[in-house]
């Protein structure tokens, strides 16, 4: 008969191995399917702080895209990764790009974190998580650290898994180099 204690550790094991995979699967995530690369992205529409109201990612035709999805307001992770997106903002508005942060904390949270980093681009409240999961980034209440580049025509061109919030305002615009000097 198995021991207790082995059971634990096989389950710890078994979680564990799971975590990792969501990190490093193309395809699936600990939050569900990721998207399909070269296949329309899919469309959506949540509340923003930005006093838009709403915000449909088909608003953004004609543009490219960066979707970010995050864990928490105010939190350090996701706190640096806004920061960073925002200090690089004028070189994504010199692309043609916006950028769209997505977490599961409501617009009064999203306003209040605007405020207090000086964000200037739209953050999406996303509470029930219905979008973080259409992309494949839901776990428990929360949203994933993941993002993704979309093309003007709406079509998903990139996923970043296993996000560094240091180093991947970097990384995404070196990235959007590439797919842009292919595509257009």
């Amino acid at each position: 008969m198995m021991s207790r204690r082995f059971v634990l550790r096989f389950l710890l094991s078994v979680s564990l191995a799971i975590f990792c995979l969501s990190f490093t699967s193309p395809v699936w995530a600990l939050g569900g399917k990721l998207p399909e690369l070269n296949q329309p992205a899919p469309n959506f529409t949540l509340p923003t702080n930005s006093g838009a109201g709403k915000i449909s990612l088909s608003d953004y035709l004609g543009q490219w895209v960066v979707l970010y999805f995050y864990p928490k307001d105010f939190t350090s992770g996701c706190t640096l990764e806004a920061r960073r997106f925002q200090q690089d903002l004028p070189k994504y508005l010199a692309k043609n790009t916006q950028i769209l942060g997505v977490s599961a904390d409501d617009i009064e949270s999203h306003a209040e974190f605007c405020d207090s980093e000086g964000l200037k681009f739209p953050l999406l409240a996303d509470v029930d998580g219905k979008v973080s999961k259409a992309y494949g980034s839901w776990i428990n209440f929360i949203s994933m650290r993941h993002s993704f580049i979309i093309d003007p025509d709406g079509i998903l061109r990139e996923v970043f898994l296993g996000v560094n919030p240091a180093i991947h305002s970097a990384e995404v615009l070196a990235r959007l180099d590439e797919l842009q000097s292919r595509i257009e």
